[in-house]
Parts: C-alpha cells; structure tokens; sequence
C-alpha cells in the first residue's frame, strides 16, 4: 500500500515559499519589481474604491494583490528554475519528473562515463527520447536507443531531443512547451501497455559472458571442453 502523503504545515509551507522567493530574487532582476507592482497596484486601486464606496473593497484588494503577487512568484521562479537548470546533468530526466499529467520518465536508460545519458519518456505522444551531453558522443547513444527500442513499439511515434544550447538543439526552458505541443497519439491503455513492454525488455537478463558457474548448470550440462 502507497503511504499516505504527509500533510504540510502553514508554517512550512510559508518556509517553502519564502525559499523560492528568495532563490527567485537572485537570478530574476524583474522579479522583485515584478512582485512589488502586483501588490502594489491592487492595494492602490483597493484604497481608491473605498474612498468612493466603502470599506468592503478593502479585503477584496487584499486578496487580488496576494493572487498577483503568486501568479507572478510560479511564473517568474519557473523561469529562473529553467534558466539554472540548463547545462546541467540530468536537468531534462528533473523537469518531465515535475510535468503535470500521464509522463512515465526511465532516467539514463544509457550513459557513460563523461555524463553524456539518454533519458527515455512515455507519454501521450508516443515514445520520447531527450539526450543530454556532448553532441558527438551522445548521438551515438541515441541512435543505439532508437534502434532498440524500435523493435517492441510498434506503431507507436518515437521522438527523439537533443538538448542544449547549439544548432538543432532543444533548451531546457523549452522543453515543457514543445512537449506539450505534441499530437496526442495513444490512448492511457496504450500508454500502459506501451510501458510494460519497455520494462521489460528492460529487464530482461543477458546471457553472462565467461564460464556458467555450477549452480546455474542445467542437468547434464558438461562445458564444451568436457563433451565426448
């Protein structure tokens, strides 16, 4: 059974806030005149209001201006999260985690050593591979990937992303937005099934390279250099 979600305090979740507020203000120069300009302009018109009608339009501007203010706190703390994001290992595997909706994500399906990885996502659209890493090296991987898993998709789309900065590459601050865009192409049940397939063959054991040690010898098994 799954554990129940641990219910998050009004003091918590004001510390939580206060933490992306801050990480906001340091990589955003907007933000901060952003925000003072969401709060401040429905305060003032809320001040304007009860002057002519009354001090019931003062809780109102109250609300409006907090409403602002966190509209402009996700949009602005998104961007700045994309903008410290790019160039960094894993980024891309990090942001479809986070997506909102049906996207099961398989991090560094395949790597190597200079942390050039390929990560594996199903969704919607089909079959998506994002690459992240040194271009020349990192290709490879993918056409590896493409071709093996080519082979148990079926008529399912496969799309494949190269991220970075470059030419025909796609940045992390994209990536949500052209996701998104994609056709809707399966169903949720062909999505479910698409994804027991690649897990297992995922999973399926490879034969150990040298001599099969005793325990795993079937009966009567002898070794090539036994055999009369």
């Amino acid at each position: 059974m799954a554990k129940p979600q641990e219910k998050v305090s009004f003091g918590q979740r004001l510390k939580q806030i206060g933490m992306v507020f801050s990480f906001t203000a340091k990589r955003d120069k907007w933000f901060v005149p952003l925000a003072a300009a969401a709060v401040l302009i429905p305060l003032a018109l809320a001040v304007v209001a009860v002057m002519f009608w009354g001090w019931f339009w003062l809780p109102i501007g109250i609300l409006v201006a907090l409403l602002a203010l966190l509209i402009v706190l996700n949009l602005r703390s998104n961007t700045a999260m994309m903008s410290a994001a790019e160039g960094q290992p894993g980024a891309a595997a990090s942001i479809m985690e986070s997506m909102r909706g049906d996207w099961r994500v398989t991090p560094a399906i395949s790597s190597t050593t200079q942390m050039d990885m390929v990560h594996l996502v199903i969704g919607r659209p089909g079959v998506i591979l994002l690459a992240e890493g040194n271009p020349h090296r990192v290709r490879g991987l993918l056409g590896q990937e493409k071709r093996r898993l080519a082979k148990v998709i079926g008529t399912a789309p496969i799309f494949d992303y190269m991220i970075g900065q470059g030419e025909n590459e796609l940045p992390v601050r994209k990536l949500r937005m052209t996701l998104m865009r994609l056709p809707r192409n399966l169903s949720g049940k062909d999505v479910n099934a698409l994804d027991k397939r690649l897990k297992a063959l995922s999973a399926r054991p490879q034969m150990p390279k040298g001599a099969i040690p005793k325990n795993m010898r079937p009966p009567g098994f002898r070794g090539a250099g036994r055999q009369r």
